[in-house]
C-alpha cells in the first residue's frame, strides 16, 4: 500500500511517544525489565498496529483480525505503550507494569489482556503458534494473516528451526515472521554467546522468502510487509536490523540494559533525549 512522507512522520511521532510511554513506565515501577528489547522493536509494532494489520480496536478478538505474535514475549513493555496508543486499553494503566492484579505482565499474556495474540515466554515457541494459526486461517478461508515477532537470540532455539521447516513444508503465504535483530541477549552479543549467522541464508535454505530492512525505517518495513503479501506459495521472514536500547543513549547497543531498572534520574534523561513533552 502507498504511504505518504506525511504519514511516515505521523507513524514515527508515535514511535517516539511509544519510546517515551516504555521509559516512563519501567521508571515508575521501579522494578527491572526488559528495556533494550522492548525499546528495539517498537517502530515493527507501530507500523504492524497503526498501519499494516486488519483489526478493530473495539473487538480485539474479531475472528478475520490479523495476528500479531510477539514471540519475544519480553518485550511486552514495548508492546504495551504501542497498544495503548493505538485505543486498545487506556495509557494511564501503562504504570501498572507487573503490578499485583495487573493485565500487563512483563511477558505478555493474552488471558489478561486480549489485545496480545498469544500467551508466550518460553523463547522458540511463538512461531509454531504462528504456524497453527497460519493453517487455521486457511482451512476455514479466512483472509487473516499472521506476524510472529522474533529476536535473534531466540534463533538459537531448536523449535524456531522445527517450524522454519514446517512452515516451508505447508507453503503458508499468510504468515510472515519477522526478526528483532539489535545482536544482543540477556548474557552479551549474539555473536559471542552463540552465533547464528549467516541467517538470511539459513531462512532461505529452510524455503522462506527473505527480506533484510533497517528495522528503524518505517518506509522500508511497510515495503517488506507489501512483498511479504504478494508473495505467493510461501511464507516470508523479514530481518529487521535494529538497535538495541534504541532512543535512549545510555542503553543504545549495551547487553546489559537487556534488563535492567530505570532510576528517576535517568528516566529525565531519557525523555529529554526522545523530546517533546515529557
Amino acid at each position: 500500500m502507498s504511504i505518504t512522507e506525511e504519514q511516515i512522520t505521523e507513524l514515527e511521532s508515535v514511535c517516539v511517544e511509544a519510546r517515551k510511554w516504555t521509559v516512563k513506565m519501567v521508571a515508575a515501577v521501579g522494578i527491572a525489565a526488559h528495556v533494550g528489547g522492548a525499546l528495539s522493536c517498537i517502530e515493527i509494532l507501530t507500523t504492524l498496529y497503526f498501519r499494516q494489520m486488519r483489526i478493530k480496536t473495539e473487538d480485539p478478538c474479531w475472528p478475520e483480525r490479523d495476528r500479531c505474535l510477539l514471540s519475544k514475549a519480553h518485550a511486552g513493555p514495548g508492546m504495551y505503550p504501542v497498544l495503548a496508543l493505538r485505543g486498545y486499553l487506556p495509557i494511564d494503566e501503562l504504570c501498572t507494569l507487573d503490578a499485583p492484579g495487573t493485565r500487563l505482565s512483563e511477558h505478555v499474556d493474552h488471558n489478561k489482556l486480549a489485545a496480545c495474540d498469544v500467551s508466550a515466554g518460553m523463547l522458540g515457541q511463538g512461531l509454531s503458534i504462528g504456524i497453527g494459526m497460519a493453517l487455521g486461517a486457511r482451512l476455514i478461508g479466512s483472509p487473516a494473516h499472521t506476524y510472529v515477532i522474533m529476536g535473534d537470540g531466540e534463533q538459537q532455539s531448536g523449535q524456531i528451526w522445527e517450524g522454519a521447516m514446517c512452515a516451508a513444508h505447508y507453503h503458508l503465504d499468510n504468515l510472515t515472521a519477522i526478526i528483532d535483530k539489535n545482536g544482543f541477549q540477556v548474557d552479551g552479543s549474539i555473536a559471542d554467546v552463540m552465533d547464528i549467522e549467516p541467517l538470511a541464508d539459513k531462512w532461505r535454505a529452510f524455503g522462506w522468502y527473505v527480506l533484510e530492512v533497517d528495522g528503524h525505517d518505517i518506509g522500508q518495513l511497510l515495503r517488506a510487509y507489501d512483498l511479504a503479501l504478494a508473495r505467493k506459495g510461501q511464507p516470508t521472514l523479514i530481518i529487521a536490523n535494529t538497535v538495541k536500547g534504541k532512543g535512549v543513549s545510555f542503553a543504545e547497543g549495551k547487553f546489559e540494559w537487556h534488563h535492567h531498572t530505570i532510576t528517576e534520574e535517568q528516566c529525565r534523561i531519557a525523555l529529554a533525549e526522545l523530546g517533546g513533552a515529557q
